[in-house]
């Protein structure tokens, strides 16, 4: 059964409970728009046609490097009702805090040292963390379409997987080339 906070249901993570998101790595990312609606353009004749929300989403990727530390972009396209992109980490770990608990600004309870490293992120994601760069570009991304007046929503989640190795990263960054050619067996594709 799901948890109650504030008395609300909420989601459960899709993060990895074991894993500090503001370590060193690769980043799959794949964020949907709201219901899947096709709010980014269409794909027409094998290349992706981007609407005026497709562009601003499409820009906002590439700004991500202006605004976040250690951080380099891999491969990413945009569909019709989704994003998928490749966020690379580097440098964090030079300044890392072994223990996520201590970037927590307020003291945690004694029985929070046993929580997973997820079980602390759900009270403070920290910065230059994988969340709070793809919240950021959520945030972005939402805040130029409603001020042009175009009709646009994320879903509340987004899709990681952390690129372990290099033929990992090649297989990954080939998928997401490829994602147009391919939008007509696409799990997105609805």
């Amino acid at each position: 059964m799901a948890e109650k906070f504030q008395n609300k249901y909420r989601r459960q993570s899709t993060r990895l409970q074991n894993w500090d998101y503001a370590r060193d790595a690769a980043y799959f990312i794949t964020i949907c728009t709201r219901d899947r609606e096709h709010f980014f353009g269409k794909i027409s004749e094998g290349k992706m046609r981007l609407s005026p929300t497709g562009v601003i989403a499409d820009i906002m990727w590439y700004e991500i490097k202006h605004h976040a530390k250690n951080v380099e972009m891999g491969n990413f396209v945009v569909m019709p009702n989704h994003i998928h992109g490749i966020i690379i980490l580097n440098g964090n770990n030079e300044h890392a805090v072994d223990d996520v608990a201590e970037r927590h600004a307020l003291p945690l309870h004694h029985d929070d040292q046993n929580k997973t490293i997820g079980q602390q992120r759900f009270q403070n994601q920290g910065k230059n963390t994988l969340s709070s760069i793809v919240g950021s570009y959520k945030s972005a991304v939402t805040k130029h379409a409603h001020r042009l007046n175009y009709n646009f929503a994320w879903q509340s989640l987004f899709y990681d997987h952390v690129i372990r190795d290099e033929r990992s990263f090649d297989t990954i960054s080939g998928y997401i080339q490829n994602n147009v050619e391919n939008w007509k067996e696409d799990k997105f594709n609805s």
